[in-house]
């Protein structure tokens, strides 16, 4: 293993952050707006939170925290949203998480770390901020790989794509090959969970809690199919918005998932019923997935800690949890530099 330092810009609960860690990356500090996070981060990862914009952040603060005769890396997962399909053929060069590409960008420059890499939705591409932060990296000698990975190809129990960059002033850099040739499943993930009804809380993991349903939504999800849509209920329970056609294209949102493909992506809503394909699999369990059960589809570890146990709100731990980097993704990125290392010294 070689001795790396890593600071963790926009480090959210701290998905990236873990999974630098188990790569034997030394990650000393995360970065992020959000104070909700600072418990998580500290707790699991055993790195420094400073509850800062990375738009103020200064050069001489990041440069800190690398420890004399190490490699740096520095690691930036900007805020997705302005980018996301949902907001496809919307200008969002308005909206603040936009330039934080440049805020980035200006952190590198005056840090000067040996390696970077940043992830992102794919659509990241199709932005002028995007290209900009590429130029700089290349016009500053580094050498690049960026592509879209499919979560699954690297076990991960969720359809989801992300953009990924790796660079290196050391040489040539490029994301490991794929690790695994079948999907891992929802079932395979979440399968040993006891089981809950809605509104139910496991006694031995607070974070195993399923969100409560109304009247309609039990019944509406009693006679939903796993892989099923809301187009197999009866009209009487179909929502209004459905009946327009303008909602007729929202085939998954009140659906439930199936247990023997990956589960769709986690989003910051992934605990309620009605959000999208989160209800549970399991034909005998009524419910949404639990918030501990999307942690597992997010690949944290069964004993990640997001809040202390008064204070866990379905609200506060699912934003945590559905704008979280994947654990296993920022493995895939450890793994990815350290190969990137070794092979400089052969």
């Amino acid at each position: 293993m070689h001795q790396i330092d890593a600071v963790d810009l926009f480090c959210g609960a701290g998905g990236l952050t873990a999974g630098l860690l188990k790569t034997g990356i030394s990650v000393r500090a995360g970065y992020d707006i959000d104070r909700n996070c600072e418990y998580a981060y500290r707790e699991n990862n055993g790195a420094e939170f400073i509850a800062e914009s990375v738009e103020i952040t200064k050069v001489e603060d990041v440069v800190a925290w690398y420890r004399p005769g190490r490699i740096k890396l520095l690691a930036g997962c900007a805020p997705c949203q302005p980018f996301s399909t949902y907001n496809q053929g919307r200008d969002t060069s308005s909206d603040r998480k936009w330039p934080l590409l440049y805020s980035f960008e200006k952190l590198i420059k005056g840090v000067n770390p040996e390696l970077v890499t940043m992830e992102n939705v794919p659509d990241v591409t199709k932005h002028k901020v995007y290209h900009d932060f590429v130029k700089s990296l290349e016009l500053a000698d580094y050498h690049i790989w960026a592509g879209t990975i499919h979560c699954i190809d690297y076990g991960l129990p969720q359809q989801r794509k992300r953009h990924v960059l790796l660079a290196s002033r050391l040489g040539p850099i490029s994301m490991i090959p794929k690790t695994h040739s079948k999907p891992v499943t929802v079932a395979d993930a979440i399968g040993h969970f006891p089981k809950l009804a809605a509104g139910e809380r496991d006694p031995s993991d607070d974070l195993h809690r399923a969100a409560t349903l109304s009247p309609t939504n039990l019944k509406r999800i009693m006679i939903s199919k796993p892989g099923g849509t809301w187009k197999d209920w009866p009209d009487a329970l179909r929502a209004e918005c459905h009946r327009k056609s303008s909602g007729k294209t929202y085939a998954s949102v009140y659906g439930r998932m199936r247990g023997d493909t990956p589960a769709p992506t986690m989003t910051t809503l992934c605990y309620g019923f009605g959000n999208g394909r989160f209800g549970h699999y399991d034909p005998t369990q009524n419910r949404a997935i639990s918030l501990r059960e999307a942690a597992t589809l997010q690949t944290f570890p069964p004993d990640y800690k997001f809040m202390p146990s008064e204070q866990i709100t379905f609200k506060a731990v699912g934003r945590m949890i559905g704008n979280a980097v994947p654990v296993r993704l920022g493995e895939i990125i450890g793994l990815s530099i350290q190969r990137h290392l070794e092979g400089l010294v052969q």
